[in-house]
């Protein structure tokens, strides 16, 4: 695993042994932000079930300003913390130790964000409803105005096409792997 692009171009990253993370391929990775590259530049970025942090590490390098990474594992939160080290990064980001349903419900931020990154395992399905839904219902606030939500998942997984106030806007598929792309419909939280 690498950084695709930026001020960390090319620097490996490591992943946590074993399958209870999967961390989310160079290849699609770089589809990812060659979509978001004119929105990342000055961005605060949320990482949900971070991992290994390569996502998030991505934004850092790309110039977002701020990047939160949630994570639970403590194998994961290892590597993702040695990570950041061995690229020297020591600010501009903030690693909370915990679940993403319990940050959604008190974010210990008062900054919006304006992208927000969202791989809970494959096997936990139920992880995408709950998360989707909160971000477009209870946990909207998080959300800076204009902001996407993206959500890594499996091709064969279909997500619904909204969620509270989040509507769909683009769905993209590679390997096995998909990315959707929600934004907050205004008329949804205005009805």
């Amino acid at each position: 695993m690498r950084v695709i692009a930026g001020s960390f171009r090319s620097r490996t990253l490591q992943a946590p042994a074993g399958l209870a993370t999967r961390p989310t391929s160079d290849r699609l990775r770089e589809t990812l932000f060659n979509v978001l590259s004119p929105r990342i530049e000055g961005a605060r970025f949320l990482d949900l079930h971070a991992g290994s942090g390569a996502v998030g590490i991505e934004a850092l390098s790309r110039g977002a300003i701020d990047v939160v990474f949630v994570e639970r594992a403590s194998a994961a939160l290892k590597v993702l913390r040695a990570n950041l080290a061995r690229l020297g990064l020591t600010q501009g980001f903030r690693i909370v130790s915990g679940s993403a349903a319990g940050f959604l419900r008190n974010p210990s931020t008062n900054n919006p964000f304006d992208l927000v990154f969202l791989d809970p395992p494959y096997d936990a399905a139920e992880e995408y409803g709950a998360m989707l839904g909160s971000l477009g219902g209870p946990a909207a606030g998080v959300l800076a105005e204009g902001a996407i939500v993206i959500a890594e998942h499996r091709r064969k997984d279909t997500l619904e096409d909204a969620f509270g106030a989040l509507r769909r806007t683009r769905l993209l598929q590679q390997g096995d792997a998909a990315l959707s792309f929600y934004a907050v419909n205004k008329t949804a939280i205005s009805s």
